[in-house]
């Protein structure tokens, strides 16, 4: 295998594994984002919505008190009902085989234990977080970040067969790159945390980093305008019910047209356009005439008091006759174990490709 073939093989992985873990981030933070805007416009609903919304604001912040929290998100749909969903959308958006079979199996863990209640922990108070995705065949891709190390592993091999791509192995790695050996094996490897942060910010220093770089989070003054702003149109839009069930447990369930709040919502952050990062350009007017007008509901699960699940139909929003159901569920419960794996090899930090895939898992806990 020539050099160049070995190169373009390598560079496979990190395109996958960087696809990967921002398509995981994105859905994570944005399922979190849906818990966290409805919960707090529940307390801002009209009156006769104002019980059952309370009831999910206040599970909410019963989850912050925790000290240990996890959830789990996954589709909770076979791959045939997948692949009839992105047939409706024409034969140019048919999913390949093996991609509908890779979601339909795809689990993503989050975990985090501090010393003190969530919502009262500063980055000190974090004794481990942790974020694992999980496919049919077991463990793709796996960090944690406990005390002064980041630890990271991933299966490249099972990850280029769900996607359909062939992988690299070690022995294909470019020279000077065989550092990356035992990532490419499936063994855990670690590196310093903060010196890696520390190389990093020096790195974006020396190249002239923009505005924008390193300028993805949002002050507190700020978040609290677009929390406002957004509860607002959720409160005005969103109507609140709830159902019992047996055994503590209850539903409460929010429905809101899907078009309607996108619309409302962007509209009331058009203002605060200038206070977001670099790069977050909102849609037009012109670009949300094309979401789906249609209900969505998302059915939150309380069991005595304490949120445990919360869950959309995602196929409402898909075009033509309602086929399948394509359930998009987070569950909520206590952490497990969050300790450093034995046997990780120590990464240098000038080995860390720190643009690249690799370098973002690293510091992804803190995205989170």
């Amino acid at each position: 295998m020539n050099t160049r073939t070995k190169e373009r093989r390598a560079g496979s992985y990190g395109v996958i594994e960087e696809t990967i873990i921002t398509a995981i981030r994105k859905t994570v933070t944005a399922a979190g984002c849906t818990a966290v805007l409805l919960a707090t416009a529940a307390a801002c609903g009209t009156v006769q919505n104002l019980t059952a919304g309370q009831k999910v604001d206040h599970a909410v912040d019963r989850l912050g008190e925790q000290k240990s929290l996890a959830f789990q998100l996954d589709l909770d749909a076979d791959a045939d009902a997948i692949n009839a969903l992105a047939g409706e959308a024409g034969p140019d958006e048919a999913l390949p085989p093996e991609a509908a079979k890779f979601f339909s199996g795809l689990r993503v863990d989050v975990s985090v234990k501090s010393k003190k209640p969530l919502a009262d922990s500063g980055e000190k108070d974090i004794i481990g977080t942790s974020m694992k995705i999980t496919g049919s065949d077991g463990v793709l891709v796996e960090y944690r970040v406990v005390g002064d190390f980041t630890y990271y592993r991933a299966d490249m091999k099972a990850v280029g067969a769900a996607m359909g791509v062939p992988m690299p192995s070690a022995d294909d790695l470019p020279a000077g790159e065989k550092e990356m050996r035992k990532v490419l094996e499936g063994d855990w490897v670690k590196v310093d945390t903060k010196k890696l942060e520390k190389a990093q910010k020096a790195q974006k220093a020396a190249g002239g980093a923009s505005k924008g770089d390193g300028a993805d989070d949002i002050d507190a003054k700020t978040q609290k305008k677009i929390l406002d702003a957004v509860s607002r149109v959720i409160a005005h839009e969103v109507t609140f019910r709830t159902k019992n069930g047996a055994d503590g447990v209850e539903h409460v369930v929010a429905t809101g047209n899907f078009r309607d709040l996108l619309t409302g919502v962007f509209d009331k952050l058009r203002p605060l356009q200038d206070e977001l990062p670099e790069g977050a350009e909102l849609p037009s007017a012109k670009d949300l005439k094309d979401a789906p007008n249609k209900k969505v509901a998302v059915d939150f699960t309380l069991k005595n008091g304490d949120l445990r699940q919360i869950r959309v139909d995602l196929s409402v929003l898909a075009d033509g006759p309602k086929k399948a159901k394509l359930p998009l569920v987070l569950k909520f419960s206590r952490a497990g174990d969050i300790s450093a794996p034995s046997g990780a090899t120590e990464m240098p930090v000038d080995k860390v490709p720190g643009g690249g895939a690799l370098g973002g898992a690293f510091l992804g806990g803190g995205e989170f």
